[in-house]
């Protein structure tokens, strides 16, 4: 009896393995959905719109974007980690989730634990820009001016956490200066408050800033990448402005899946991200957008990039005091 159980019991479950096998090779078998947390019409948005054809191409499925926008990602983050584990929910993962959850610990999701890192595909930093009519002709000029005005200059953002916002105040602490936070509603009313005059500087994604600042509306006074930018090639980077590595502030996207989707469902994924990536439109996609192109060796890697960004914005918001509120 216990013979006969025995192997019954082998026969259901290699029944199970096989259909385990079989489920991991027939993915993806439908639709697979990719969660953004930005507005439609958004630079985030259009890149995933125009990176979508390809990864689809590449893994004989539609790629279906949904936006689910709201509280610098913690929505969207929160829903897809509530999402089945099967692969055909991603989220558009980036280090402004790691920034909410270094400064809301009691969020409903921990973006390390909660999802599986596939690859980072584009990183973009940031410009400190001024508007093309300001007496500041560089970084050094803002500073003494901050140092002759403590407190009566401000810096604008698009929200509390925003890679904006930790610009400036990173900038501010690593220089010894003060500047009051302005933020909006949204990265997008950065330009026309430093037109305006409402706000003396700002952090720009290099996606927003680039064109201000080619088309002479904007004036670029350093960068967040640690090499100079090829659109910017005479704007110095503000790392040894400022002779801090924390100066160096990329706004990376990746693919992240609920947790645990399996090692199959993972490598198919990257697979398919990897080879779409090097399709030419995609990569003249992402640069029109001011985002350059990137991709992980390996889920480790992309795994193991995460964990080290963590800590990085874990010390950024400790240097600088931010609080969510």
């Amino acid at each position: 009896m216990q013979r006969r159980t025995f192997c019954l019991g082998a026969f259901g479950a290699g029944m199970m393995f096989h259909s385990i096998v079989n489920a991991a090779q027939a993915y993806p078998s439908r639709a697979v959905r990719i969660v953004v947390p930005y507005a439609a019409g958004g630079g985030p948005d259009i890149m995933v719109r125009q990176f979508g054809p390809a990864l689809g191409a590449t893994m004989g499925q539609p790629i279906v974007v949904e936006n689910k926008v709201g509280a610098g990602g913690v929505l969207a983050a929160q829903y897809a980690a509530q999402a089945a584990a099967d692969g055909y929910t991603v989220l558009l993962g980036s280090n402004s989730h790691l920034i909410q959850k270094a400064l809301q610990p009691s969020l409903m999701f921990n973006p390390e634990k909660d999802f599986v890192p596939v690859t980072v595909i584009g990183t973009s930093p940031s410009v400190l820009v001024v508007s093309a009519d300001s007496p500041y002709r560089n970084a050094q000029d803002l500073i003494a001016a901050l140092r002759a005005h403590p407190g009566k200059m401000n810096y604008a953002s698009g929200g509390i956490g925003s890679a904006a916002h930790l610009g400036g105040a990173t900038f501010t602490t690593l220089a010894g200066v003060e500047a009051t936070h302005v933020p909006f509603k949204g990265s997008v009313e950065i330009p026309a408050s430093l037109l305006r005059g409402d706000t003396d500087f700002a952090f720009a994604i290099a996606g927003t800033a680039i064109p201000q600042v080619q088309g002479g509306r904007l004036r670029a006074l350093a960068v967040t990448s640690r090499d100079p930018l090829a659109e910017l090639p005479d704007v110095p980077p503000l790392r040894g402005i400022l002779n801090s590595d924390l100066a160096v502030q990329e706004f990376w996207f990746g693919l992240w899946l609920p947790a645990t989707p399996g090692a199959e469902v993972v490598d198919k994924l990257y697979r398919a991200a990897t080879a779409a990536l090097k399709d030419a439109a995609v990569r003249r996609g992402f640069e029109a957008a001011g985002v350059r192109v990137i991709q992980s060796d390996s889920p480790a890697s992309a795994a193991a990039f995460v964990r080290s960004e963590a800590r990085k914005w874990t010390e950024i918001i400790k240097l600088t005091g931010i609080t969510a509120g």
